[in-house]
């Protein structure tokens, strides 16, 4: 039998106490760094539970065609029309696509075609092409059940142009808009922002839902692009003399006349649009960059085709083309629209000098085609095509890093060029 002394706690109780103590701080220092992980992998957690498209298939007839979407989690779509040509549109809260790319390239009876895709921040969207007017018969969701997934069913049956039609216009007010933030409007036109620093917007072309051109070996022309365009954006920054901003600086849909209209708002000083097309005709022999201005009428069959493909970029997402911004005719824009057109030649010719020192052009380099994003009247516009994504020696290119760096410098230098009289006048005035 042990003996204890009053006032001194048994050593059992001690050795109890410590343990609890230390369990205690054991707990707390899980606690703790559970909570650290879930706060540095807190967006990266919010990304996984975004619903997920597992798979799509279209079956039935020309009288009756089912579409399907495998999903791990129900959403409920927003479903409307488009006519000229006819299109279903199918747009949801974002979602992954665990699909294949070419998934929808072909499609089944009243379904000719599909894509799909990021539209906007927060929204992805499913564009069918439609072999003609068509009825949404039924749309229902099915659990899932077992080992199936759970299913999004969209039934269609043929229809009147007329019933179409009506469709069209109850369905529009529930279609979602896309929206880019901009500063406010500006009441210039040409007139130079005095001490300010010039500002030029780059436009890479495509993005979500319109991937563009897809090149031999797969390459994503939205993808090149956007990768060029932040290169471009940091040479042209780093020089510490120009403010410039990108019409979209991730995988987003903006409509082209968006694109235009953002230059037009922020009272841009330079608008380069930058692609990386593909050539239905003469693949092996159209290579090489290429700089394009606008005109009323192409300049030649390549600038013609190449202009139909990227105007073709709103409908390809489903875009409403009636809800556009109307054509001004105004005499004093007219004016503006001649001016704003020369000093687009002019840059246009700069940059061609600069890029046959630095890179591979195509025979002919400035072109002319009625592209819908040159159209600001009030800002100077050109389309740089780097390459064609359809010539496989142009494809290796547009991946490599060195040449990007020097198709990148070559047109830094053009527009050093282009605003140099600008800057020199801008310097004299701040010395005096």
């Amino acid at each position: 039998m042990m003996k204890f002394k009053i006032g001194m706690k048994p050593q059992v109780g001690g050795l109890f106490y410590a343990t609890c103590r230390f369990v205690g701080l054991t707990r707390a220092l899980l606690v703790l760094c559970a909570l650290a992980f879930a706060f540095q992998a807190g967006p990266g957690v919010a990304e996984t539970v975004k619903p997920v498209v597992t798979g799509a298939r279209v079956a039935g007839d020309e009288g009756r065609t089912r579409f399907v979407l495998d999903m791990n989690t129900q959403v409920t779509p927003v479903i409307s029309g488009l006519a000229n040509p006819y299109r279903l549109i199918l747009d949801l809260p974002e979602v992954s696509f665990s699909i294949p790319p070419e998934a929808g390239e072909t499609g089944r009876g009243l379904i000719s075609d599909w894509r799909f895709g990021l539209f906007a921040l927060g929204k992805s969207r499913i564009v069918m092409d439609l072999t003609g007017p068509v009825s949404v018969d039924k749309t229902f969701f099915l659990p899932a059940v077992d080992d199936q997934p759970a299913r999004l069913v969209v039934d269609l049956v043929r229809s009147s142009p007329q019933d179409f039609a009506a469709f069209v216009e109850t369905s529009r007010s529930e279609r979602p808009t896309t929206s880019v933030k901009v500063s406010a409007k500006s009441d210039k036109l040409t007139a130079p922002k005095t001490g300010h620093k010039p500002l030029i917007v780059l436009d890479p072309g495509h993005g979500g839902i319109d991937s563009g051109a897809v090149g031999v070996a797969g390459t994503p022309e939205k993808v090149i692009v956007l990768e060029f365009a932040k290169l471009l954006q940091e040479k042209l920054e780093a020089s510490g003399l120009y403010d410039v901003h990108l019409t979209r600086d991730d995988d987003t849909f903006i409509p082209l006349g968006r694109r235009v209209e953002i230059g037009h708002e922020i009272a841009a000083d330079l608008f380069i649009s930058i692609h990386a097309d593909s050539v239905r005709r003469g693949k092996k022999l159209a290579r090489g960059s290429t700089v394009y201005t606008l005109s009323d009428k192409a300049s030649d069959q390549l600038s013609e085709e190449l202009a139909e493909t990227e105007n073709m970029s709103d409908v390809i997402a489903g875009v409403d083309l009636d809800s556009g911004p109307a054509e001004v005719t105004d005499i004093l824009l007219d004016l503006a629209r001649r001016e704003t057109r020369s000093f687009s030649v002019y840059f246009a010719r700069t940059l061609v000098s600069e890029l046959k020192s630095a890179v591979r052009l195509i025979n002919n380099p400035h072109r002319s085609a009625g592209f819908r994003v040159l159209k600001a009247h009030d800002v100077p516009s050109v389309l740089i095509e780097l390459g064609y994504l359809s010539n496989e020696h142009d494809e290796k290119l547009l991946v490599s890093d060195e040449w990007r760096e020097r198709m990148a410098g070559a047109i830094t230098e053009a527009v050093h060029g282009f605003f140099r009289p600008r800057l020199a006048r801008q310097q004299e005035a701040a010395s005096q």
